[in-house]
């Protein structure tokens, strides 16, 4: 067999980086590098922005910040020997560029700018980068490959058809593509099109972890020119992927399929950045590569908010979270996630009776921290709202009790959390979901006081799909059954449960889906059978409540549109449905 015959050995490094963090980011690299060439990879691909990390947002605009990345690009290719490597990177030149730098011979051969740089949902691109004119091919042995970063292969069409009508048999595509739910399996059905529309392989590389309220979910791809998924890296976790690719294959079935013969005589303008020599260093002949299995729909959004979770405590140096344990559904499920991604040891909680607290709901909190082995405090409030109400009593005479005090409850429920976050050092935890964000059904500075949500884009129908999804994994169950079967309530005053207050969560989920992910109007969601009373008090409801959500602290994204980065609205505002 000759070097022309021989598959390509390709590894792809799924990395989690830290926003400037350059120095961490740089070691993993050079780490990641170090592994594949011992492993025989001749190409090694990293994701985009891999040495500043993903989003930097306006540290892009510090001059020093971009210089020290390209400083450290620089340090790391002088190492790169008898391979090549693609690595993103911010990059400035007469403005500033996401750009993909080829890497081999110990130097910089060339680089590469995205062309389609996003704007939309969580995306700033087009406030920061200025975008690349110019598709780009390297030539590594005699494989011809196009390189793309992110949205440019989302975009159907150039640059990566005008790379494979210039002759690239295999796509490149370095990514920083967020996750929310079902993306990974979107994002793979678009990439085999696009494998498919230019009849090339397709070598996908996605970063992985967690930053602020995003979660990359990793999910590397190898595709060959059929759309067959060759490799497929794992969900939710850092791993070197490696992959035997033949991009003869991709030659020989555009000899049978004639279709982009009278497009490629239009010669479109696509720059060579170089050819570069790589030798094999393997004795593969076969192409392929290890297939990780898909996570099924509530696994991976469990497993993303465990990532999630565990990025922000660790990245932002919290060595303990803590959360108040009520007996709900909530905080039972915000405690099992925090044990499952940070420890048992790294958690503790705070059970706080009030005198409207039932029995029931206390025991199942004790009963659920001793299930997940967390540090329990007992903090009763009682004491301290007959303080409050002494102290306010005379401005409050002759009003009739109400909601100003059922919050001080919760209020000072989040002044005890924050006073042990304070002489600990702790991440105190928001429990509330995305259903009580909506309509507002949370307490500021109570309930929402706290540094990290962690169900703040998960709705209530979604909390105990989780959380019995969790409860499927060990027996006996960790939260207590009884916690599942309960009406929830906020035990603000005697006899509370939230549907005296709300529609029943399945009604009121399927109104906010509808209203806030999709954009629909009162009149769309009226056709659509949902009930017009409870549509026009969701409508209201969830616009009131702007000026609540816009002091929440942050929380992990799980849905197409958060609160929060994503969806973006005015608190002033007198356009309502």
């Amino acid at each position: 067999m000759t070097d022309v015959d021989r598959p390509l050995r390709v590894a792809l490094a799924q990395i989690n980086t830290t926003v400037g963090d350059i120095d961490g980011n740089a070691a993993k690299i050079v780490d990641c590098i170090g592994r594949a060439h011992e492993g025989g990879a001749q190409l090694v691909v990293l994701p985009e922005l891999a040495i500043n990390g993903y989003p930097p947002e306006d540290l892009l605009l510090k001059t020093h910040f971009l210089a020290a990345g390209e400083r450290a690009l620089g340090e790391i290719a002088a190492g790169v020997n008898d391979m090549v490597a693609l690595i993103g990177f911010a990059e400035r030149a007469e403005d500033v560029y996401n750009s993909l730098a080829v890497v081999a011979d110990g130097a910089v051969q060339g680089i590469y700018r995205k062309m389609f740089l996003p704007n939309y949902g969580v995306f700033d691109e087009q406030r920061y980068f200025q975008a690349g004119d110019v598709p780009a091919t390297i030539t590594v042995e005699s494989a011809r490959i196009g390189l793309t970063i992110c949205e440019d292969i989302w975009e159907p069409g150039p640059p990566a058809s005008d790379e494979a009508l210039a002759g690239a048999s295999v796509i490149v595509n370095v990514s920083a593509s967020p996750y929310h739910m079902g993306k990974g399996i979107q994002r793979e059905r678009m990439l085999i099109q696009r494998a498919r529309d230019s009849l090339a392989w397709v070598v996908f590389c996605n970063l992985v972890g967690g930053q602020d309220e995003l979660v990359f979910d990793g999910y590397s791809l190898v595709i060959d020119q059929d759309g067959e998924v060759i490799a497929r890296g794992e969900q939710f976790d850092e791993e070197l992927i490696f992959s035997e690719i033949d991009p003869t294959t991709a030659e020989r079935a555009r000899l049978r399929d004639a279709r982009h013969r009278a497009p490629a005589r239009g010669r479109p303008e696509v720059a060579d950045l170089g050819w570069f020599r790589a030798p094999p260093r393997h004795n593969a002949s076969e192409v392929g590569g290890t297939i990780a299995d898909v996570k099924g729909e509530v696994s991976e959004v469990y497993s993303a908010l465990c990532l999630g979770l565990r990025d922000y405590a660790e990245k932002n140096g919290f060595e303990r979270v803590l959360l108040g344990l009520s007996g709900g559904i909530d905080s039972a499920l915000t405690a099992t996630i925090a044990v499952d991604s940070l420890g048992a040891k790294r958690v503790a909680c705070a059970v706080m009776p009030s005198p409207h607290s039932s029995e029931e709901t206390q025991s199942d909190a004790r009963q659920l921290a001793e299930n997940l082995g967390i540090e329990q405090f007992e903090l009763s409030l009682e004491p301290v709202m007959e303080s409050y109400d002494t102290t306010l009593r005379p401005v409050f005479d002759g009003s009739a009790p109400g909601l100003a005090e059922e919050n001080i409850q919760a209020r000072i429920r989040g002044n005890l959390l924050m006073a042990l976050s304070n002489k600990f050092g702790w991440l105190v935890l928001t429990t509330g979901n995305k259903s009580e964000y909506s309509v507002g059904y949370t307490t500021l500075y109570g309930d929402m006081a706290g540094g990290f949500g962690v169900l703040k884009d998960v709705p209530k129908t979604w909390v105990y799909r989780l959380a019995e999804y969790r409860n499927g994994k060990t027996i006996p169950p960790v939260i207590p059954p009884s916690i599942l079967e309960r009406p929830p309530s906020a035990e603000l005053k005697p006899g509370q449960v939230d549907q005296d207050s709300l529609p029943p969560y399945d009604l009121l989920d399927v109104i906010l889906e509808a209203y806030i992910e999709e954009d629909l109007d009162r009149e769309q969601l009226i056709r659509r059978g949902l009930p017009e009373p409870v549509v026009d008090q969701v409508i209201k409801l969830v616009d009131r409540a702007e000026y609540k959500r816009r002091q929440a602290p942050p929380g992990i994204k799980i849905s197409p549109k958060a609160f929060g980065r994503d969806r973006r609205l005015p608190i002033t505002n007198r356009f309502g449905g």
